[in-house]
């Protein structure tokens, strides 16, 4: 049992999260492609994603992982996880062709007795589907935040498995995810798919209200700032609670488990006004860059822009349903010349669809002799800068900082806006 094999069938950003973190446990480990590409990428330690000590942790347990884009090595793994991440549309809307191809593959190659565990997130009923083709067919929740991919991969806070019998779970699967001391909750498939939907749904129905009060806040005089503090020190809700501000719900992944609930709604007859309303407030409050830029700079003639941050949130390289990106699109549209528009971001480097704007090398100089600095995305890099430099670059001392990452530390005359807190 010590020499448990492990396979990962996608080397995408849940495969190759996943892979390290079973390395790092102590298993052998084998990452299949069907890209011969990046096989040889990742063979020569080439990742190309961004996520803290990826590298560092893939590096450290070389000997352990194998590459592979012969579908054949398969067959000597115990376990393979279905580990390709589910691609959106613009509508939110998943797309599982690439998911069923290649489990049809892995179908084709694998013994009878080896375990196929379906780690993408995929509706209730997809992989009972499965197991009535191949008997020992498991679901595992995943539950990666991207930025924190490799923490929640070594170190997560508990397993759901989906079985088609949660008393009678496999000893290999036990054998892997004890590694982790972690707690297992076996349930039926339905249950465990559904399960990370009912998580996302919760996160949206805290950053919802979050928001809308800060909407409040910022009308009657109020601070939601002030307000956060002692809604941590409340049990119901927690420490660990989504309320800080948003620019609304991004990154797909939550919006996609709004949509599937939308659709299981509609099919099976239940009421599911609750999650529309999330989804016309995350519309909703992704304006609020624009009403920024119309309140400060809309009068201007040629006015001129700083961005800081593309990215949808911190820590990742992906723009997927990014606020900052359709606040770029939106001022451009309006006449905005992007000559005139200087962006920066740590990880990002280009948008193939803004060709226009200025890309710049660092933060100061995207602020230089701007009429407007906005701070689209919470990196950390942000929060450091020598705001007294700063400062002294932006034309009309006027700062867009949504998530309040400069709180109570620009100078007075500086026209400090925070989402969730009364203008000046």
């Amino acid at each position: 049992m010590d020499e448990l094999v492990i396979g990962f069938a996608g080397l995408t950003h849940l495969g190759v999260n996943s892979l390290a973190a079973a390395a790092e446990r102590g298993f052998y480990v084998l990452g299949f492609d069907e890209n011969p590409e990046t096989v040889d990428a990742m063979s020569n330690g080439q990742v190309d994603i961004n996520e803290d000590g990826l590298t560092d942790l893939l590096k450290k347990n070389k000997d352990k992982i194998s590459y592979s884009a012969d579908p054949t090595d398969l067959r000597n793994c115990d376990i393979i996880y279905i580990s390709i991440d589910v691609p959106t549309d613009a509508n939110a809307n998943s797309n599982l062709d690439p998911i069923k191809s290649i489990i049809h593959l892995v179908l084709e190659t694998v013994k009878e007795e080896t375990l196929i565990v379906v780690l993408c997130q995929v509706p209730p009923g997809f992989t009972r589907q499965i197991q009535q083709q191949h008997t020992n067919t498991y679901y595992q929740v995943e539950t990666l935040i991207f930025g924190r991919a490799v923490e929640r991969a070594t170190h997560p806070e508990r397993f759901i498995i989906g079985c088609a019998d949660p008393s009678t779970v496999d000893s290999r699967l036990f054998h892997h995810l004890e590694a982790y001391d972690c707690p297992i909750l076996p349930m039926r498939f339905e249950s465990a798919e559904l399960c990370k939907t009912a998580i996302n749904l919760f996160l949206a129905a805290s950053v919802s209200t979050a928001n809308t009060l800060a909407d409040i806040c910022e009308r009657i005089g109020a601070d939601w700032w002030e307000i956060i503090p002692s809604l941590r020190l409340d049990r119901r809700i927690g420490k660990y609670a989504y309320i800080e501000t948003g620019l609304g719900l991004s990154g797909g992944n939550i919006e996609r488990d709004l949509r599937t609930v939308q659709s299981l709604g509609i099919k099976h007859g239940a009421d599911t006004a609750v999650v529309e309303s999330y989804m016309s407030h995350s519309s909703y409050r992704k304006t609020w860059l624009v009403e920024q830029f119309e309140s400060y700079a809309g009068d201007l003639n040629s006015p001129k822009i700083g961005v800081l941050g593309l990215s949808y949130k911190e820590n990742t390289h992906s723009i997927k349903n990014s606020p900052s990106v359709a606040f770029l699109e939106n001022i451009l549209r309006q006449g905005v010349q992007g000559s005139d528009i200087q962006v920066y971001d740590p990880v990002v480097k280009s948008l193939p669809e803004l060709i226009d704007v200025v890309f710049c090398e660092d933060a100061y100089q995207a602020s230089t002799n701007v009429d407007v600095l906005f701070i689209n995305t919470a990196w950390d890099e942000f929060r450091s800068l020598d705001l007294g430099v700063l400062v002294k670059t932006i034309r009309s001392r006027v700062v867009i900082d949504p998530f309040n990452l400069f709180d109570k530390k620009l100078p007075k005359h500086i026209n400090h806006v925070i989402l969730g807190r009364p203008r000046s």
